[in-house]
């Protein structure tokens, strides 16, 4: 059973961060297909997932082409429903698909002022009154979620579940942007920027093409707060530990350093989204363990 999702610019798309997730943090094989946001590699992509005016857009095993994030988790929560898209619980279930479906349409001027940017981090974004009232609306709502369901973990409806792959995105503009919420939305915050889907995919988001300059801002900047990663750098091929590539199992074309031993990769690809954030792969680490 083969999954083929379209995404955009891994740093900047928060819609295919959060097609992501409904794969990756569910256990759930996809294909990504990515192009360029802004440019004409991203309309030729579409092509190929008619009726999709942009990304994500998700081609089933049987050729359906499902297009918006909310009928995507919807689908594939029909097809896999021991995954555990949505809660099992009924009444966890519904607080979960009321809080997708108010992210899916709202929160206008947070999305506006505040575009997702998983690149830097500011210590101030101005935010006008109506980002102010979002933040609230979003405190609100997060505190009501875990009142109905008894949560008392990191998530909002018990386990992680597609409501919380939704507003995945907005956790990372509070953390970009440095917004001020409350300690428990905070909190929730932190368990987005910990998630171990969320840190490969912001991995392979800091190596993901050439800055956009549509996203760019002048406030001043702070280091990220989320896992600070191990120091990990992309060096000259020289002989590695391993002779074959962790994820493909093909044999060393690209190496990086960590800790003064050198690891090698099948492609630049796979070192440089590792040297990023080589916690975020649990292959290589195992690989490190082993060493």
């Amino acid at each position: 059973m083969t999954y083929d999702l379209a995404i955009g610019d891994r740093a900047y798309s928060s819609w295919s961060l959060r097609g992501w997730l409904l794969f990756d943090a569910f256990g759930i094989p996809v294909r990504m297909h990515s192009a360029r946001l802004y440019t004409d590699e991203f309309s030729r992509l579409l092509v190929d997932y008619f009726p999709a005016k942009t990304v994500p857009a998700t081609r089933m095993p049987d050729g359906t082409v499902v297009t918006e994030s909310l009928a995507i988790a919807e689908e594939l929560a029909s097809r896999h429903p021991d995954a555990g898209l949505w809660p099992s619980d009924p009444k966890r279930r519904a607080v979960a698909r009321v809080l997708a479906a108010e992210m899916h349409a709202g929160f206008v001027a947070l999305r506006n002022h505040c575009p997702m940017n998983l690149r830097v981090s500011y210590t101030d974004c101005q935010p006008t009154d109506a980002v102010l009232a979002d933040i609230a609306r979003l405190k609100e709502i997060w505190s009501w979620a875990r009142r109905e369901t008894g949560s008392a973990g990191p998530w909002l409806c018990g386990a992680y579940s597609a409501a919380d792959a939704f507003y995945a995105p907005v956790a990372t503009r509070i953390a970009t942007y440095n917004l001020p919420v409350g300690p428990e939305a905070q909190a929730y915050v932190v368990a987005h920027l910990a998630h171990p889907s969320f840190r490969r995919w912001r991995a392979m988001g800091m190596i993901d093409g050439a800055d956009q300059e549509f996203y760019r801002r002048d406030y001043p900047r702070r280091p990220w707060p989320g896992p600070a990663p191990l120091q990990a750098k992309a060096v000259d091929f020289r002989p590695s530990v391993n002779a074959d590539c962790p994820y493909s199992g093909k044999p060393v074309t690209d190496v990086l350093e960590l800790n003064g031993r050198l690891w090698g990769f099948c492609n630049p690809f796979c070192r440089d989204k590792t040297a990023a954030d080589p916690e975020a792969w649990p292959k290589f680490m195992s690989m490190l363990a082993a060493a």
